[in-house]
């Protein structure tokens, strides 16, 4: 064979083998450079516009929590990162500030325990960090192939129901993600709950990693730390429960060991195929038991067999008042409707977080916020406040139940809007039904299902179909999911229901799925 026809015969060896190998854009994003290092571009896209990143480069910008929504071209979303959804006064009057400034006049707390600003434009991102990075707040690493902002029980160190306080825990391993280029190549989002509280108001079965409250006797004593499940998930083919993994870890030992379990995720999980690229899929393809092991190889300590589970059969959103473990302390747990806050009313929170409290504020999974630490001579002053009347502590069940994701007005996933549409059932369901037994209701407005539809006693999908011939928007019914410890998927109940039906067919479900 002469030499053109060996190297044309090479060429095209390479050329099959590289289609062969072809890989997501995704992908092809963190091979070309780390993610973060999409900070050296912010600079010339301040200054040219958003017109100027590549269509294909607005993925990377995820990396830093600024998101570009194709409803709204050149206005864009940044989602903050708060560990267990703690904050304070003034990152919240700071939050109402930008809002004001360069946004709509309202932002979006979600079900991660986070704040969505949106509709500001890319010439102010640099000058909205630097007002954040004042206060403590940054939204590194919040979207796409990123580790999630870490969920755990608002109200830690404050609740008599909890077996600890676990959000050092969670604060620690945040802080060993953030910003750190060896978590930024994982294949899928991540998402990590960790927990001491015993009343489950927190999604443990639907996490990658989930730590739970257990004790273990070790050499004759009792131990308080955490059993580890993994794996769980909401979107990516629906909802898979989180897998025992038969580990018990000590609360000083419990961010690194979750570390060590993103790292293993970054180095075997799955990247061909986007939705199956969660750690799940690679717990089904391995197995707990070989996941285990691969573990234990690359811990420092050797891993103890799983404690007994504290938690109880009680679920709680800390909606209301209740007493402190702190003497004559309060904390005061306070609705906002579908997640969703004007600036005048952040500014309301800071105040009375500052007058009534100690200036702390803690935001929940239900999409609602907390201001903690408020004595008992001035709960009276408190409840009497104007704001009580719009974000309530004594809501409707449906009102305090109720969780929305951004819908189809910001989230060009959504195939519907969900906000508007809840409210819409809220409204309906407080007039025809009164105050119901306890019960969720949560939208997702597509199979990613950021609303957790299918952990909620009803979750609506939302989805177009044609009906009689029209498209329509519409939704499908789920009924009796839990997320707890004894996790349950949701079963479909009904088909393509007409969203303007749904509050009418929600009046005769709600008091047969509502918890007794």
């Amino acid at each position: 064979m002469n030499q053109p026809e060996k190297k044309s015969r090479i060429n095209k060896t390479v050329s099959k083998r590289n289609r062969k190998a072809k890989i997501h854009p995704a992908e092809e994003l963190k091979r070309e450079k780390n993610g973060l290092e999409v900070m050296d571009d912010i600079p010339y896209y301040v200054r040219n516009g958003w017109e100027s990143i590549p269509p294909e480069k607005r993925d990377r910008l995820k990396w830093v929590g600024v998101f570009y929504r194709k409803q709204t071209p050149g206005a864009f979303m940044m989602r903050l990162r708060m560990s267990s959804g703690f904050c304070n006064a003034d990152q919240i009057r700071t939050i109402a500030s930008i809002s004001e400034a360069h946004g709509p006049g309202f932002v979006d707390l979600t079900t991660r325990q986070q704040i969505q600003l949106r509709g500001f434009t890319i010439e102010n991102v640099q000058n909205i960090w630097n007002q954040l990075e004042d206060v403590g707040l940054n939204s590194l690493q919040t979207g796409f192939d990123n580790i999630r902002g870490v969920t755990g029980c608002p109200v830690a160190g404050l609740t008599p129901n909890e077996l600890f306080d676990a959000s050092p825990v969670a604060q620690k391993y945040t802080d060993i993600i953030t910003g750190n280029k060896e978590f930024t190549d994982i294949p899928r989002k991540f998402n990590v709950g960790i927990t001491g509280c015993l009343e489950n108001c927190t999604h443990a079965a639907s996490q990658d990693i989930a730590l739970i409250p257990a004790v273990k006797d070790i050499d004759g004593q009792e131990v308080k730390g955490f059993n580890v499940s993994v794996g769980g998930k909401m979107g990516s083919g629906g909802y898979t429960l989180a897998k025992d993994l038969d580990v018990f870890v000590r609360p000083e030992d419990a961010a690194e060991l979750c570390a060590e379990i993103t790292l293993i995720f970054r180095d075997h999980g799955p990247r061909t195929v986007r939705n199956k690229s969660r750690l799940a899929f690679l717990i089904a393809d391995w197995g707990v038991e070989k996941f285990r092991a691969e573990l234990e190889s690359r811990f420092h300590k050797t891993l103890i067999s799983t404690g007994k589970d504290m938690r109880g059969k009680k679920k709680t959103d800390h909606t209301g008042i209740f007493s402190q473990k702190q003497e004559h302390l309060n904390y005061v747990g306070l609705v906002v409707p579908v997640g969703r806050i004007t600036t005048t009313q952040l500014y309301e929170v800071a105040r009375i977080a500052d007058l009534y409290g100690t200036g702390e504020i803690r935001l929940t999974q239900g999409q609602n916020l907390i201001v903690p630490n408020v004595p008992d001579a001035k709960i009276g002053k408190l409840t009497a406040e104007p704001l009580l009347q719009e974000l309530r502590y004594d809501p409707s069940e449906v009102m305090r139940g109720m969780v929305s994701c951004t819908g189809i007005d910001y989230c060009h996933f959504s195939l519907i809007e969900t906000k508007e549409r809840a409210m819409e059932a809220i409204k309906h369901l407080e007039e025809k039904l009164g105050n119901t037994k306890p019960l969720t209701v949560h939208w997702s407005g597509c199979p990613n299902g950021c609303g957790n539809h299918t952990a909620a006693d009803i979750g609506l999908l939302g989805k177009r179909t044609k009906i009689d011939g029209v498209v329509t928007d519409a939704v499908d019914v789920f009924v009796k999911g839990n997320a707890g410890p004894n996790p349950k998927i949701a079963t479909k109940l009904l088909e393509n229901v007409p969203c303007d039906d749904l509050p009418q067919v929600l009046e005769g479900l709600v008091p047969y799925f509502s918890r007794k």
